[in-house]
């Protein structure tokens, strides 16, 4: 899945995570994975003495171990772990797999096993779910309950059932992608060997592969046009319901699939479907459900975005006309919101930001002086120096287009960003006057390049400042008027 990282600097606790492998390439597969995700802390260790020391000082909620190592091995390290903290998530992996130790290390309170070589991705997944579980068991209660072997089972459905909400909601806004993303999820909740989406046609009765994952490219390429799957899809299409068939009857199906529609308001689609699993092992009722519970989630996400693409379009055209009619006064209003923007759209992605808060900042960049339509001709165009009560005036532009946004709750974050991107870190801004990180993220970034845009370009009133002093002025405002770990990322880009 498309890596995640925090935007707001908000006081979460980070999840512990030990890697714990003789080898050192597989420790540094591993920890540069986990290091793409900012909600990690990790530490690692080449064998199982020192990983048991580190286990000693620090609670650690997971730990990832090779089996076979020097010295105390693995499965040694599992038992004294379990001793230690019986609830600490173990994932073992070794290169060696037979089925007494797989076993052997699940009876021994390991979570899960994982063969060399091992897919990172799912190595990723496991160890959310896995997180995800811990999280969960907490207090004294739930640790009797535990003990009584009772609440396993519902912690993991709970836990895909999360992961899955998480997954789909966090989807970026290119549909494309996003069906990318759905048969990738589907594989992984099920452990399944091949996936497909098929967009329906109603009006030609055919079924288009968008997406296939997994399985040979030959076969994949006929999957649409088997005659047997395809009186599965008809099927599915007329009864508006998840199909699974567990038989050897079909070498297309054997020994198991599972297809659920995709449907928004009633209508289908198109069909994901499963074949196989990874084990050879008939598709399960829990299978099922979490398929069900992607493809409604899924569903609901693709016909949100429609919604959201079709209303967006219509408030983003009304306020291009806005917009324009300040640059039909001031040539330099367009061309510096869209330098504006191109600048802090390159910061956000240098410092991780997501899809969504990327697409926001394009917007709130856009439109951050929208506000200036309020803004009398003799003051915008003044050729000298405002005077006091008209820079009072200019004052305005940030609240003035805060209210034209208000009304559109979809901007809402825009909204914001529009609103105190002339806040500085020391408090001394405007509108408001707020400081620090009581200033929303994305507006410290605006903020930056705004500022850096208006030094670098000729106005009627004063002449464009070389970049390189305007770099300097940026340096010296750190941490009084802009953020400075902000202003070091905005200077690396440039």
């Amino acid at each position: 899945m498309a890596t995640k990282a925090p935007v707001e600097k908000k006081c979460k606790e980070k999840k512990k995570i030990l890697i714990v492998d003789d080898y050192l390439p597989t420790r540094k597969l591993i920890l540069d994975a986990l290091n793409q995700f900012s909600q990690y802390e990790i530490n690692e260790a080449e064998n199982g003495e020192e990983a048991l020391q580190l286990f000693h000082k620090n609670n650690y909620d997971l730990v990832i171990s090779d089996i076979m190592m020097p010295g105390m091995s693995g499965m040694d390290l599992l038992n004294r772990i379990r001793e230690t903290n019986p609830f600490t998530a173990v994932i073992m992996i070794t290169g060696n797999p037979t089925t007494d130790l797989t076993v052997n290390a699940i009876k021994k309170g390991a979570v899960d096993f994982l063969t060399k070589p091992f897919d990172i991705d799912d190595l990723l997944y496991k160890v959310d779910i896995h997180l995800r579980e811990k999280a969960m068991l907490v207090g004294d209660s739930a640790e009797k309950i535990i003990q009584q072997g009772m609440l396993k089972d519902k912690t993991t459905e709970l836990s895909k059932q999360g992961y899955i909400f998480d997954s789909i909601e966090d989807s970026p806004l290119n549909n494309e992608i996003i069906f990318e993303q759905i048969a990738e999820l589907a594989l992984k909740l099920v452990d399944g060997e091949v996936c497909s989406i098929l967009l329906f046609d109603e009006q030609d009765n055919e079924f288009h592969p968008k997406v296939i994952k997994g399985g040979k490219e030959e076969a994949n390429r006929n999957y649409a046009h088997s005659p047997t799957l395809r009186k599965v899809f008809n099927e599915v299409i007329e009864r508006k319901e998840a199909i699974v068939i567990n038989s050897n009857k079909h070498p297309e199906i054997a020994p198991s699939l599972i297809c659920a529609p995709l449907m928004i308001r009633n209508t289908i689609l198109g069909i994901l479907s499963i074949r196989k699993k990874k084990n050879r092992e008939i598709f399960s009722k829990n299978d099922l459900h979490h398929i069900l519970s992607l493809t409604k989630r899924a569903s609901l996400n693709l016909e949100n975005k429609i919604l959201y693409e079709s209303i967006y379009s219509n408030i983003m055209d009304i306020l291009k006309s806005l917009i324009s009619s300040v640059q039909a006064r001031d040539d330099y209003t367009e061309e510096h919101s869209q330098r504006v923007t191109d600048m802090s759209v390159k910061v956000a992605l240098s410092m991780n930001c997501s899809a969504k808060d990327v697409e926001s900042l394009r917007i709130a960049g856009i439109l951050h002086d929208v506000g200036k339509i309020a803004v009398p001709d003799s003051i915008l165009l003044k050729p000298d120096k405002l005077t006091l009560e008209e820079f009072l005036v200019i004052k305005n532009h940030p609240t003035i287009g805060e209210n034209i946004l208000k009304p559109v709750i979809l901007l809402e974050k825009e909204r914001k960003i529009i609103q105190h991107h002339h806040e500085r870190w020391d408090g001394k801004g405007y509108p408001l006057g707020i400081a620090g990180n009581d200033i929303p993220f994305l507006a410290r970034i605006l903020a930056v390049a705004d500022s850096f845009d208006a030094m670098t370009n000729n106005r009627p009133y004063r002449s464009a400042m070389p970049v390189k002093e305007a770099i300097e002025e940026l340096i010296k405002n750190k941490n009084t008027q802009f953020d400075a770990e902000i202003v070091e990322s905005f200077i690396k880009i440039l």
